[in-house]
C-alpha cells in the first residue's frame, strides 16, 4: 500500500479557510495529522508522510504560512490552539476518525500545548524535534534576541524593503547552513533548495513577526506534566536547536512516552532522516489504530 501524490484540499475550520494536502493511502486506518515547523508550510513534511504507507496523511498549512491566511484573532498561542483543535474536529468528521496528531519544531509546541489544555483533541501525541529548550533563556538569549530583532525590524520597515530583508535568499540560505548536519551534497542540495522555495511563503510581516513571538516564548517542557497521552517523540542527538540532552529530560518527565533518537541528525529530520521516522510512526500508531 502506498499514497497518491497529494492533493490540495480547502477545509474550512471555524469559518476559516485552511489549505491541507492529503497523502491518501486507501486505508481505512486512522489517519495522521501533521503540523509543521516555524516558516515552513506543509511541503516540509512532504518526505515523511510519502513514507507512511499504512494510512491517509493530512498536512495543513499554518494560519500565516502557505495558503493559509492568518487568524482575524491574531496568531498567538491561544488562537493556534484553537484553530488546531477546529482542526481535530474537521478532519474526524471528514475521515470519521480521529486523528492522529503530530507536529514537528514550532508545531510540536503548538500541538502539545493544545494536547495539554483539551486533552479530547490528541489521544495520542507524535513529536518530531520538539522545542524543549527555552529561546530566552541561556546561552541562546543574545542570538534570540538579535533574531527577534530581524523579524520585528522586516515587520517595521516600508513593504518591499521589510519583505526583502525577511526573505532575503543569503539569510535563509545561512539558516539553512546551520540547520542542515548531513554531509550528503546531494541532500543538502535538495534541503538548500527546499528552504529557498518554501521559507517565505509566510502571509504577511506581521503575521510572521507574531508566529515568531510565540516560537520563543514557549516550549513543549512547560505542558509536560499535563501530557498523559501516549506520546512517540522523535529526535536526533546532533539538534543545535532543541538539544539532546534537554530532550531527554523532557521524555523522562512524560507519564507514557516513547523515544527514538536517531544518530548524527540535527533539527531536520524531515528532511534527513524521514524513512527512519515514518518507521517509527507506523509502528507507534499501529498499536493504537
Amino acid at each position: 500500500m502506498s499514497h497518491s501524490a497529494p492533493a490540495r484540499a480547502d477545509l474550512t475550520v471555524d469559518g476559516h479557510p485552511t489549505a491541507v494536502w492529503l497523502h491518501t493511502s486507501g486505508s481505512t486506518r486512522r489517519p495522521v495529522l501533521m503540523v509543521h515547523g516555524f516558516r515552513g508550510d506543509h511541503h516540509g513534511m512532504d518526505l515523511i508522510a510519502g513514507a507512511i504507507r499504512d494510512r491517509d496523511v493530512i498536512v495543513a498549512d499554518l494560519p500565516g504560512f502557505g495558503l493559509t491566511p492568518p487568524l482575524r484573532t491574531g496568531l498567538s498561542l491561544d488562537s493556534y490552539c484553537d484553530h488546531l483543535g477546529g482542526l481535530v474536529a474537521e478532519v474526524t468528521s471528514r475521515w470519521q476518525a480521529a486523528p492522529i496528531v503530530l507536529g514537528h519544531s514550532f508545531g510540536s509546541i503548538l500541538v502539545a500545548h493544545m494536547a495539554a489544555r483539551r486533552p479530547s483533541t490528541a489521544a495520542e501525541l507524535i513529536l518530531i524535534n520538539p522545542i524543549t529548550t527555552p529561546a530566552l533563556q541561556g546561552s541562546a538569549k543574545v542570538l534570540t534576541a538579535l533574531t527577534r530583532l530581524y523579524y520585528n525590524l522586516g515587520a517595521r520597515l516600508p513593504e518591499s524593503i521589510g519583505h526583502q530583508l525577511l526573505a532575503n535568499p543569503v539569510i535563509v540560505r545561512a539558516m539553512s547552513e546551520v540547520m542542515a548536519t548531513t554531509r550528503d551534497r546531494g541532500l543538502r542540495r535538495y534541503i538548500h533548495d527546499q528552504h529557498s522555495r518554501h521559507f517565505s511563503t509566510f502571509s504577511d510581516r506581521a503575521s510572521l513577526a507574531a508566529a515568531f513571538d510565540v516560537s520563543v516564548a514557549h516550549t513543549v517542557t512547560e505542558v509536560a506534566g499535563n501530557l498523559s497521552m501516549p506520546t512517540l517523540v522523535i529526535a536526533g542527538d546532533k539538534d543545535a536547536i532543541a538539544p539532546i540532552a534537554a530532550t531527554r529530560e523532557f521524555v523522562s518527565d512524560l507519564a507514557c512516552a516513547q523515544f527514538v533518537e536517531l544518530s548524527g541528525v540535527g533539527h531536520l529530520v524531515h528532511y534527513e532522516r524521514p524513512d527512519a521516522a515514518a518507521s517509527a510512526i507506523m509502528e507507534f500508531c499501529r498499536d493504537r489504530d
